[in-house]
């Protein structure tokens, strides 16, 4: 029972420093985009959100699965205490790194004409595809260098690049915007990407320095067992890699049809970008930001359910997964009925207009099986079903794709909420059926939804009771209601559930 308790203890100590760490990098991230998309315009978030799943898919072929390979083979080789072994692993991943960051800018020069002209809109010409390019070798073998201080127990560096790498680009773009904001939407486009990519480039610099530093303690040790790693770098990363390839891919003709069916519908080109910048630029990612409480938690998950999986208890699996499940749909229903309460102070708020308010009400009910689809997918991946995982991810993008070209034309953005409702949910419903073929449990409706429900609906009525505005500050205003909602939704669910978490039989 100690064991047990101690283990807890870690579990949540952790996921606190996680939470934390994620709050603040995600919480500034997020800043920063709102400032983006306030001083940009929704057309232009449109325009740019197109341009980075170009960036996302391209960095996707420059990283193809070489950090998970280097983490494996580095760690390996520390359990070996084979030294030398680790300095030619890193070498050799990253020269691999190098030499895809090159193809991929290659792959990105070549076709940046016709993904321009075609996908774009030709709203822009291909020059912020070529500053694209540029920073995709840097991007390659950072990605090579954060395997190399996993694998080392060194993840702080990592952490500690990713704040510099924000950093960097928070001032470089507001630097660059002030100076290109005048030019038009391509001058704007040329801007962010020129921010990123500088911030690429010194966050591998500083990278690399540490890496140089931290290699030097193996140099001067003699035992080594020294051979070839190409092979195995290629079979770890091989798989990893055309996974990727085929997730990303679909997700990048994903984005780029949505604009473009958009437009069979009726609306001009500018009205469509806007549309979709609205939704893919401002709304989902305020809705997914507090799913940052989640995720850090999920992440710590996977070695939880491997160790369960490795004992074979299936019992364990299914209790544990209760009250994950328990806890998860009490977060995600608050956070739901905030967005869905409160759509128009959070729009007015952080968008200085009503625009994104509509969406964000419309789409708040998401929040559940996002959140506990997360989740979920943590769970399985701790049971050694990673594969089902992008299966599942696969052909929900596949279903995605289908229904979009269907349903834009007919229904345009109305279509496209209609797609994100249907995607969610069934990712969701595949996953849970996934996990209940390997922990037989019961989804409890009651417990899980309907009291979290009850609970919100009854908070709101409350806090109306007592409505009082307590400044003349429309933001404090609005912090000063939601947390006076939450702490009364949480209270009554401690009343609702005392019985659970006395005994947290759920």
């Amino acid at each position: 029972m100690v064991k047990v308790l101690r283990k807890a203890k870690v579990f949540f100590f952790n996921g606190i420093i996680l939470t934390i760490t994620s709050l603040i990098m995600r919480g500034a991230g997020l800043i920063f985009q709102i400032y983006v998309s306030n001083k940009i315009g929704t057309e232009a978030v449109g325009l740019f959100s197109l341009i980075m799943s170009v960036y996302m898919f391209a960095i996707t072929i420059a990283t193809s699965g070489i950090s998970i390979a280097a983490t494996c083979i580095i760690s390996e080789e520390l359990a070996k205490n084979n030294y030398r072994g680790i300095i030619n692993a890193s070498k050799k991943c990253n020269s691999f790194s190098l030499i895809l960051g090159i193809v991929s800018a290659l792959f990105i020069l070549i076709l940046s004409p016709t993904i321009a002209s075609l996908w774009l809109h030709g709203k822009v010409s291909p020059i912020p595809l070529f500053f694209i390019s540029i920073g995709l070798p840097f991007i390659a073998i950072s990605s090579s260098l954060n395997g190399y201080f996993s694998a080392t127990r060194k993840a702080y560096k990592t952490a500690s690049s990713q704040f510099i790498e924000l950093s960097i680009k928070i001032i470089s773009t507001v630097l660059l915007l002030k100076i290109f904001i005048n030019g038009g939407v391509e001058y704007i486009c040329i801007a962010l990407i020129g921010a990123d990519v500088i911030s690429e480039v010194f966050s591998f610099i500083y990278l690399y320095i540490l890496y140089k530093i931290d290699r030097r303690k193996y140099l001067n040790i003699d035992r080594f067992l020294d051979f070839s790693y190409s092979k195995k770098i290629i079979k770890i990363s091989f798989p990893i890699a055309i996974t990727s390839y085929v997730r990303s891919g679909l997700s990048t003709i994903k984005q780029f049809l949505i604009p473009l069916r958009l437009e069979k519908s009726g609306l001009s080109c500018s009205m469509a970008l806007s549309s979709y910048g609205i939704i893919t630029g401002m709304v989902l990612p305020v809705i997914m930001f507090p799913s940052t409480f989640i995720n850090s938690f999920s992440s710590l998950l996977i070695p939880e359910f491997s160790c369960y999986l490795a004992q074979n208890n299936t019992k364990g699996i299914a209790f544990i997964s209760k009250k994950i499940f328990f806890l998860t749909s009490i977060f995600s229903i608050c956070i739901a009925s905030v967005f869905i309460l409160f759509s128009n102070e959070i729009s007015l708020v952080v968008y200085q207009n009503l625009e994104s308010a509509k969406y964000i009400k419309i789409l708040a009910p998401l929040v559940f099986f996002m959140y506990m689809d997360s989740v979920i997918d943590s769970i399985l991946k701790g049971l050694n079903q990673q594969v089902s995982v992008m299966c599942c991810n696969i052909a929900d993008l596949i279903i995605s794709i289908s229904l979009l070209y269907f349903l834009l034309p007919i229904c345009g953005i109305n279509g496209y909420i209609i797609v994100i409702f249907i995607s969610e949910i069934l990712n969701f419903t595949i996953s849970i059926l996934q996990l209940y073929k390997i922990a037989n449990f019961k989804f409890l409706i009651f417990s899980w939804l309907i009291k979290p429900i009850f609970a919100c609906f009854l908070s709101f009525s409350i806090i109306n009771i007592v409505n009082v505005n307590y400044t003349s500050n429309v933001t404090i205003n609005l912090i000063f209601k939601i947390m006076l909602y939450i702490i009364v939704y949480l209270l009554l669910t401690v009343l609702l559930y005392k019985k659970n978490f006395k005994s947290f039989k759920i």
